[in-house]
C-alpha cells in the first residue's frame, strides 16, 4: 500500500540500542488522545520524580511506568529500524499523594515541593511512528504503539512478582487524534515478571500485527453508509443494551459505550468538523467509526483501550449486516 506498503513487512529485529531514547525524535502529538480525569505527563518526571510502589514482603520494586514506556521504545526501535519515532505522549490519571517523614506533621498549605511525594495510579501513554502511515477517505493515519499500566491491579503482597501491562498497536488518525485499533493489535494483559519478558512480549505483539491487513479493513468502511433512520435506530438499541436480561445478550454483540458517549456521538453526529452526517442524515461507517473513537476520549484510562478495540467490532458488525443485507438487532 502507500507509504512502501507499510514498509514491505515490519522489519527484523537487531540487537537492542542502548541510544534510542537519546536519538529520539522530540516532537509529539499536539492533541490529546484521552482527556477524562488526565493530566499530561513527560518522560523525564515520571523517571525522575514519581514514587515506584514494591512489593511489600521484600521491598522489590515494581516496573515503573518509565521502565514501561522505555521498554516499548525499545522495542519499536528494533522492530521499525530506520523508521521516524516520536517522543510519546502520556496521560496520567489517578494521583496518590504523600510527603517525607520530616513533613508528617505540617499543614498541607505549608508543605514545600520538595516535602510532597507522589505518583499516579494509572498511565497510558502513545508512540507515533509516522514514516508509516496510510489515508482513509483523505484522513492521514500513522502507525502508533502505546500502552496502559495501573498500579493497582498488582497484588503488591505476592510473593510472585507477576505484573500485568496492556499494549496496543494500531494507527492514530491525524486530523483528530482518534485511535484505531483491532483485537490482533491488542495485547490485553500480558503478565511478566520482568522487563526481559515485557520487552519480549512487547516485540512479539508489534511484529505479529499485519498492518496491510488492518489498513485494508479501514479503508472498506466509507464505502458504506447508514442512513439517518438506521443511525437513530442504533443509538437506541446502544442505550437498550446496558439494560436487557443477560439472557437477551447472549445473542447480541457486546456495545462497551455507556450513556455520555453515547451522547457525544449523537452530538458530533450533526457537529464534528470532520466527521459528521451528510446533509441527509446519512453517514457512512467510517465516519460513524469516529464519532465512536472519539466520543472514547472521554473513558477512563482502565477502560480506554477495550473500548477502542469495541468501536471497530460494532463497525464491523454494521459492516456485515448492510453487505449481506441481513438481520442485526442494532440496526432492525
Amino acid at each position: 500500500m502507500e507509504q512502501q506498503s507499510i514498509n514491505n513487512e515490519v522489519k527484523q529485529v537487531g540487537e537492542l540500542l542502548p541510544d534510542v531514547i537519546n536519538r529520539m525524535e522530540v516532537n509529539t502529538s499536539g492533541r490529546a488522545f484521552i482527556e477524562s480525569n488526565t493530566v499530561e505527563g513527560s518522560l523525564y518526571e515520571i523517571n525522575n520524580s514519581h514514587l515506584i510502589p514494591v512489593f511489600l514482603r521484600e521491598n522489590v520494586p515494581l516496573i515503573s511506568q518509565g521502565e514501561f514506556i522505555d521498554t516499548t521504545l525499545q522495542a519499536a526501535s528494533q522492530v521499525f529500524t530506520g523508521e521516524r519515532i516520536l517522543s510519546p505522549s502520556i496521560r496520567l490519571s489517578h494521583p496518590v499523594l504523600g510527603r517525607i517523614p520530616e513533613a508528617k506533621n505540617k499543614p498541607t498549605s505549608e508543605l514545600q515541593e520538595h516535602e510532597k511525594t507522589k505518583f499516579y495510579d494509572r498511565l497510558a501513554f502513545l508512540i507515533e511512528i509516522p514514516s508509516i502511515s496510510t489515508d482513509v477517505a483523505g484522513n492521514r493515519l500513522n502507525l502508533t504503539v502505546g500502552g496502559v499500566k495501573c498500579y493497582s491491579l498488582e497484588n503488591l503482597m505476592s510473593k510472585n512478582y507477576e505484573q500485568h501491562f496492556k499494549v496496543f498497536i494500531g494507527f492514530e488518525v491525524k486530523a483528530c487524534t482518534n485511535l484505531c485499533i483491532s483485537t490482533d493489535g491488542l495485547m490485553r494483559e500480558l503478565k511478566v515478571k520482568n522487563i526481559e519478558a515485557l520487552y519480549n512480549g512487547i516485540q512479539f505483539l508489534f511484529r505479529e500485527f499485519n498492518a496491510v491487513q488492518f489498513a485494508n479493513q479501514l479503508k472498506q468502511l466509507p464505502n458504506y453508509e447508514l442512513t439517518e433512520k438506521q443511525f437513530a435506530h442504533l443509538v437506541g438499541r446502544a442505550r437498550l443494551y446496558r439494560h436487557i436480561p443477560d439472557h437477551m445478550r447472549q445473542t447480541i454483540p457486546d456495545i462497551m459505550f455507556g450513556d455520555s458517549q453515547i451522547n457525544s456521538v449523537c452530538r458530533d453526529y450533526y457537529s464534528d468538523n470532520s466527521f459528521c452526517s451528510n446533509p441527509d442524515g446519512s453517514i457512512n461507517l467510517w465516519r460513524l467509526y469516529n464519532l465512536f473513537t472519539g466520543s472514547n476520549k472521554s473513558s477512563y484510562i482502565d477502560a480506554f483501550l477495550d473500548r477502542n478495540v469495541n468501536a471497530l467490532q460494532i463497525t464491523t458488525v454494521l459492516k456485515e449486516a448492510l453487505d449481506k443485507k441481513g438481520e442485526c438487532w442494532y440496526l432492525n
